[in-house]
């Protein structure tokens, strides 16, 4: 397929730029046919309604840094502003760095007074960086990555809050898992008491919104991202009836650890899923709008079917539906029919 196949316009004020208040979303619950989908307009407080029993609600439990770092090079007027976008070691990262043309291997970094960063090495779109000093200042002073489409003059403190899943606790995504903002405490306190609830990990990072640059969708490649799935987990999975997958990157996570079955598991996955895929382990999903020509639209044709999405878009944008990170969400309730 072209990344062209994946394209639609979207009134820029559809875009949302702040967080919907937890729990209170619009969700466009869809249920794909051989013709027609079913498209049923819901509010996300009904959302616990609409699963079955036996139904195994996953989260991602990845919780987002605060990855962008501003310092301050000697000899330079310029803040260089980092994005850390992947863990070498507990003291090293790659990162995007602007001006990265200025920036050479040996250059050092100030970003405080108890926080430094030495350039080690440079790599095609990346820097390598060994830091120095008290990594805890990044919690301190390093800023939430929001997406660019979310503008801000200037960065808030309250996105340190909003762009984080209540059920976050495993560090080291430089986005979030949206569809997972969605839900209060409450909510998934209720939703324990009639479904098991399993939280695994994937750690989002550049792979997950790098855009599809190249015209043919089979030749982009992904970038690597770190998942983790308990025993507990796995064995919770593999007597589940049914998978309900929260986000893509659970998504991800299930169909690259899924082998006949589950079984405990580090690793990384560059799984790519586009239309023609054949799901072996999340059997229904919910999830935010994606952009166009993303390999997240992509990921979520392929479980609906091209045109269902198409149509359930469309829908969205006419009933003006919020889209991407802070917007509301879809409910996709089977795999669709191909």
């Amino acid at each position: 397929m072209k990344r062209t196949d994946f394209s639609y316009h979207l009134p820029p004020d559809l875009i949302a730029q702040e967080p919907r208040e937890r729990g209170k979303s619009r969700m466009l619950v869809v249920t794909p046919r051989d013709g027609e989908p079913e498209l049923a307009h819901e509010t996300f407080a009904n959302f616990p309604r609409l699963l079955a029993p036996g139904d195994v609600l996953v989260l991602n439990d990845t919780r987002v840094i605060p990855a962008r770092l501003f310092g301050r090079r000697a000899g330079m007027t310029r803040a260089v502003e980092v994005l850390l976008t992947r863990p070498v070691s507990d003291a090293v990262w790659e990162a995007w760095a602007k001006p990265a043309k200025r920036l050479k291997a040996g250059d050092e970094l100030t970003f405080s007074d108890t926080l430094r960063a030495r350039v080690e090495e440079r790599r095609e779109g990346t820097v390598v960086l060994q830091f120095d000093g008290d990594l805890t200042e990044i919690d301190r002073i390093g800023v939430m990555p929001l997406p660019p489409y979310i503008s801000r003059d200037e960065p808030r403190a309250s996105d340190k809050e909003s762009y984080q899943t209540v059920y976050a606790n495993e560090r080291g995504a430089i986005a979030a898992p949206t569809a997972g903002l969605h839900f209060t405490r409450a909510m998934l306190d209720e939703i324990a008491k009639t479904n098991e609830i399993v939280r695994i990990t994937l750690h989002v990072g550049i792979g997950t919104f790098e855009p599809v640059k190249v015209d043919d969708v089979a030749q982009h490649v992904m970038h690597s991202e770190r998942y983790e799935i308990s025993e507990d987990a796995a064995a919770k999975l593999n007597e589940a009836k049914s998978i309900v997958a929260v986000g893509t990157t659970t998504v991800r996570t299930l169909e690259s650890a899924y082998d006949g079955g589950f079984k405990a598991r580090k690793g990384e996955t560059n799984i790519f899923i586009t239309p023609g895929y054949q799901f072996r382990a999340v059997d229904r999903l919910l999830t935010n709008f994606h952009l166009p020509e993303s390999t997240l639209l992509m990921l979520v044709s392929a479980f609906a079917g091209v045109e269902t999405i198409r149509r359930a878009y469309a829908e969205a944008i006419r009933e003006r539906y919020l889209f991407y990170s802070y917007g509301d969400c879809t409910f996709i309730r089977n795999r669709g029919h191909f």
